[in-house]
């Protein structure tokens, strides 16, 4: 068993700071009749949802209640991102926007937690600018969180210290956002060093958590009602270095879908240098795996992906995607894309262009690259001007909207099995969910969230399918 690994099973000892926050909360509650409140605001990608769900878990187990509205919280966390620039300036600007809150209340306790939190120029720039922000963290704050918070109710210092977590933690108790769906991370932190991303920089390395601690928690999920589990690293293909000599992600992934259950497995993100046929075959062996597979490309030039340090070819990775559809012809592909990486040209760009033409994929979600300070990028020669990229990324946008709905149309007349998430977030009349391929459907007829629903498709466009519920 990696030693790193520390399982946290009650918060024990007499005296810790989990008693003394539970303490706090309870003489709360005696005196003003309902439980204190905490709030945690997220930003960024799943890996950021999933870590939220930990504070919130703890959050609850101090004797917190959980809410969605800032103003009514003693606590108020900002759980932030850090993959684009424009993400951190957006994340400061909404801890600024709740800065009256800690005038009026000064009892407030506000955190900022997360991948910015964990460089050390923003973490200098809030303890310098935001001097109403208690306390400043890393991406693993949930076990952090009774000492941060008892040490600023008890009276002390603010705090802005940061240490690379290389633990870690398990038990740590979850409240999850949705009952019928969950993320589950199998890994943490990131080796590959693209030259574009700061992960690496403020996750720490790569460290895979036990086979059996993950199987664990994926059957007390099922055995819950959960439908859709979503397994979680930087690189879920690099699961187990380290740790098991003969044991990948490939046998997590069967292993995971062996289980008993009506449930779906996905899995994100997969860098495809470690995409094997192994993988493949078991997605087209495994019923409960999603038709799905979000393999990035980030750029269809094989000279950018070498400044970028990919370490594949254009070529390699389109032999991985004909692989993948051969086995599974009913296979979504999503990727990533980034526009106007220092040194491209517009030949680059068109190959670009091209490789969506070759792969069509589902759904991209793409970029205008982001310096990052401290990443080999932001300080190489030929940085694309504003303007260029700007037009680049229309273009790439325009092309993609076209094969996007033509991918999409093909579903009109087919009957596809979709899994509610609930009313649709702009038509109280109008209900959404989730196909086997990860697409969006909607439809009129009213059905519970988490419930599967067999939709007849009767017309689509770039970015969704529509239709009626066959009964």
């Amino acid at each position: 068993m990696n030693e790193s690994i520390k399982h946290i099973k009650e918060y024990e000892a007499n005296g810790s700071p989990a008693l003394a926050v539970r303490r706090w909360c309870r003489e709360f509650t005696d005196r003003e009749g309902i439980s204190p409140y905490a709030c945690v605001l997220t930003f960024g990608c799943q890996q950021n949802e999933a870590d939220s769900e930990k504070m919130r878990g703890v959050l609850c187990d101090l004797g917190y209640a959980i809410t969605d509205d800032p103003n009514m919280a003693q606590v108020l966390l900002f759980n932030t991102c850090a993959v684009r620039d424009h993400a951190e300036k957006k994340v400061l600007s909404v801890i600024g926007q709740y800065k009256h809150l800690k005038a009026v209340r000064p009892s407030l306790i506000i955190g900022v937690c997360g991948c910015m939190s964990a460089q050390a120029e923003r973490r200098e720039k809030l303890k310098r600018s935001y001097p109403y922000v208690d306390f400043a963290t890393g991406p693993a704050a949930a076990g952090k969180l009774p000492s941060l918070i008892a040490s600023r109710l008890g009276g002390k210092k603010r705090s802005f210290d940061y240490t690379e977590e290389n633990e870690i933690f398990e038990g740590v108790p979850v409240k999850r956002s949705e009952d019928f769906r969950a993320w589950v991370n199998i890994m943490h932190g990131c080796n590959n060093f693209c030259t574009y991303c700061i992960v690496p920089y403020v996750r720490g390395r790569e460290r895979s958590r036990r086979k059996e601690d993950i199987i664990d928690e994926c059957r007390e999920l099922i055995a819950s009602g959960v439908k859709d589990i979503t397994l979680l690293g930087q690189n879920v293909n690099s699961y187990g270095r380290g740790l098991y000599e003969d044991y990948a992600f490939p046998d997590l992934l069967r292993d995971v879908c062996s289980l008993e259950g009506d449930f779906k497995v996905r899995f994100m993100t997969s860098h495809p240098k470690d995409a094997t046929d192994e993988l493949f075959k078991v997605m087209s062996e495994c019923e409960k795996a999603a038709r799905h597979f979000h393999l990035p490309l980030q750029s269809g030039s094989t000279r950018i992906l070498g400044l970028m340090n990919r370490r594949y070819t254009f070529d390699g990775y389109l032999e991985k995607i004909e692989k993948m559809r051969a086995l599974m012809p009913d296979i979504t592909i999503t990727s990533d894309i980034i526009v106007g990486f220092p040194g491209e040209t517009e030949e680059d760009f068109e190959q670009t262009l091209e490789a969506l033409r070759l792969v069509k994929y589902d759904m991209l979600y793409s970029f205008i690259y982001s310096p990052r300070k401290g990443t080999p990028a932001a300080e190489m020669d030929g940085q694309i001007p504003k303007e260029i990229s700007n037009a680049r990324f229309s273009r790439l946008l325009e092309l993609q909207n076209e094969i996007a709905r033509e991918k999409n149309e093909a579903y009109i007349g087919k009957v596809v099995r979709v899994l509610c998430e609930g009313e649709s977030k702009t038509d109280a009349d109008t209900y959404a969910g989730r196909s086997d391929g990860y697409k969006t459907v909607f439809f009129p007829e009213r059905r519970d969230a988490g419930e599967y629903v067999d939709v007849r498709i009767e017309r689509a466009d770039a970015f969704a399918l529509y239709g009626r519920c066959e009964k």
